[in-house]
């Protein structure tokens, strides 16, 4: 059985997922349902189909909302909503 603070960490990473889908979602102006987007689902290609335009975008909500700065040149952040929450969760650390 999960620990209290395994429990907590959870839910926290859950809100901040959630959080980061939806801002994403509105952010770019995608019309999909936030709860239609997978955690893990690529925001690139076979997934969210986003562009080049769209990783400065998130650029920016990144460091608006969680006041992380990264550079768009790292594609692996851009992988998912999870790699996304990896980084804040690491910088806000």
């Amino acid at each position: 059985m999960p620990s209290q603070p395994q429990l907590d960490a959870a839910t926290r990473r859950f809100e901040l997922n959630t959080s980061l889908r939806s801002l994403l979602l509105s952010g770019l102006d995608l019309p999909d349902d936030p709860e239609h987007v997978d955690f893990d689902e690529p925001l690139f290609g076979r997934g969210l189909e986003l562009d080049s335009l769209d990783t400065l975008e998130i650029v920016s909500i990144l460091e608006e909302e969680f006041g992380v700065l990264v550079s768009d040149e790292d594609r692996t952040i851009f992988g998912s909503i999870n790699k996304l929450a990896d980084v804040i969760e690491a910088e806000q650390q």
